[in-house]
């Protein structure tokens, strides 16, 4: 990938070098570091909350973290142990139920349907609960949304059952457009929002939580007592705020082509795409061939042609079949529905010599 001269899916690592030059380009001559907090890091707050339209926000090192903090703040405010997560969340599908083995907290389940729950689903739960997690978009349903309509009802059915709202808005960026919404008036949704900073935007690391004064005077507590009062995070700092500048404007781009590269896909002979539009700029397809076979394929013509397909090809519970996800950045966007087609045929062609 690394050597690549056209990417489909995802954008070229940068190496530490470069790295080092885009930080150095981002920074002020006079700016210092920050000293647990300040500086930098207290400008990207600002910043974040002033996007989303809270009354402020606080780094995390890890979105994990983060959310952690956040699912906690709301069983302590509600007096209430039990939280509502899906089971395709990231708090259980990548956080190792970290919700309940730190702190103790119960999950309970709204919807098994590969989507977040609606309001006759939040109804109908069995128990009271603290918070409500709606995960936006669900990357493992899919990178699915709801409509606005559905996302404001639900959150009006989670508030009328005294629970707090809570937005996994990992990927918060590029869900806006089908939304419908600006980013203030989706996380006005929320009573409190999680951001990544890397996911999309490119940064080396690191999360916001926003929110009330008072929540996020509470995430700075347990920021520090989770270990996540770092001596310096400036460099993490500096290339998110660098992301907020140039790749934010560019992400309703990329949702756009998407549906240019998905449509294309589609074309290919038996192949599957989902969700059919993309609802964001990120999709999962599907090739009739083995996830070895595919992978081998895809490194071949990565040497031989200087071109990346799409990596990561993992095998499914359909034999001969194997799906992989699709991101949608600024090197996919010279690619034509034509170029998708052609390449991947000749990738299907190599999967079978």
């Amino acid at each position: 990938m690394r050597d690549s001269d056209r990417l489909l899916s995802g954008a070229r690592p940068a190496t530490v070098r470069e790295k080092l030059a885009e930080l150095s380009a981002a920074a002020p001559v006079d700016l210092m570091p920050d000293f647990y907090g300040d500086g930098p890091v207290r400008q990207l707050e600002e910043r974040v909350a002033g996007l989303l339209g809270a009354e402020a926000a606080v780094f995390f090192p890890t979105g994990t973290m983060a959310q952690q903090v956040a699912i906690r703040y709301g069983a302590e405010v509600t007096g209430r142990t039990a939280v509502a997560l899906h089971q395709l969340g990231h708090q259980e599908m990548h956080e190792h139920r970290a919700y309940a083995d730190l702190t103790g907290l119960r999950a309970v389940h709204p919807t098994g349907a590969p989507r977040n729950p609606t309001a006759a689903e939040l109804t109908t739960l069995a128990e009271p609960v603290g918070t409500v997690v709606f995960e936006l978009p669900m990357r493992d349903a899919g990178f699915v949304l709801p409509t606005w309509a559905e996302l404001s009802d639900a959150c009006t059915a989670a508030r009328g059952l005294g629970a707090r709202v809570h937005f996994d808005g990992a990927r918060i960026w590029e869900s806006a457009p089908y939304l419908g919404r600006d980013l203030p008036e989706i996380a006005g949704l929320a009573d409190s929002t999680y951001v990544s900073f890397y996911k999309s935007l490119g940064g080396l690391s690191g999360a916001a939580l926003t929110g009330s004064a008072a929540f996020v005077a509470y995430a700075r507590t347990w920021r520090h007592r989770y270990g996540g009062q770092l001596f310096q995070q400036w460099p993490a700092a500096l290339t998110a705020l660098t992301g907020l500048e140039r790749e934010l404007p560019r992400i309703p781009d990329y949702v756009r082509h998407a549906k240019v590269i998905a449509g294309a896909f589609a074309e290919l002979p038996g192949a599957q795409v989902f969700p059919r539009p993309p609802h964001t700029n990120q999709f999962r397809v599907w090739l009739p061939y083995p996830a070895a076979r595919l992978n081998e394929a895809v490194l071949a013509m990565a040497r031989d042609e200087k071109v990346w397909f799409a990596g990561g090809w993992q095998d499914t519970a359909v034999p001969g079949q194997a799906m992989a996800e699709v991101s949608v950045l600024a090197p996919a966007l010279e690619w034509t529905a034509r170029d998708v087609i052609e390449i991947g045929l000749r990738l299907s062609d190599r999967v079978q010599m």
